[in-house]
């Protein structure tokens, strides 16, 4: 087998799925494994606001939320290809996905209930899990969600114990079978 010599990204990878899914773990590294920008549509919104996104659900509720989320993931996918983490419920909106359609791929970083209890039961940074069964709450986001993530154009199944470093290497296979996304010369 041939060392790979050079990979070039065409369009931008969004990466979506479930709060505590890695994606903007994953995100980081895959970009550094590309040489690409990474982009975190959160952390966008958080700089934009100056305020965590648990006061801006707080001060002006999850509609004025997703209405900045899909803003800001249109201005994240104008620029050039870059691997963008998107927010657990950004990919749900319609004319979020049209965009990521038209400038990137999308990639669902689909995990188990299990493995996302595990991840998120202690951070209290999570406003959707502010509720009296945060597992509950979990359960019905994650049936609820799963259907949309379906949606996406590659699904890489997290697997427990996996590093961050090993599942982004399952996302660049999976790319690598694109070549309208990732060019690969060898």
């Amino acid at each position: 087998m041939r060392e790979i010599v050079n990979m070039r990204l065409r369009r931008s990878v969004v990466l979506i799925g479930m709060m505590g899914a890695g994606k903007t773990a994953v995100g980081g590294q895959l970009a550094r494994m590309l040489g690409v920008a990474f982009l975190d549509s959160d952390e966008e919104i958080v700089k934009a606001a100056n305020m965590s996104i648990a006061e801006i659900f707080a001060r002006d509720g999850g509609a004025f939320f997703r209405a900045r989320e899909t803003q800001v993931m249109a201005r994240l996918l104008s620029g050039p290809p870059a691997v963008v983490s998107s927010g657990g419920g950004a990919f749900l909106n319609p004319e979020t996905r049209r965009a990521i359609a038209g400038a990137g791929i999308s990639v669902w970083l689909k995990v188990d209930l299990d493995l996302l209890w595990s991840r998120v039961r202690h951070r209290t940074t999570r406003p959707l899990l502010r509720t009296a069964n945060p597992k509950a709450t979990l359960t019905a986001l994650l049936k609820e969600r799963a259907p949309v993530y379906a949606l996406a154009d590659l699904t890489v199944e997290a697997e427990p114990g996996a590093t961050v470093e090993a599942t982004a290497r399952r996302v660049l296979a999976a790319l690598r079978n694109r070549a309208e996304v990732l060019e690969v010369e060898q």
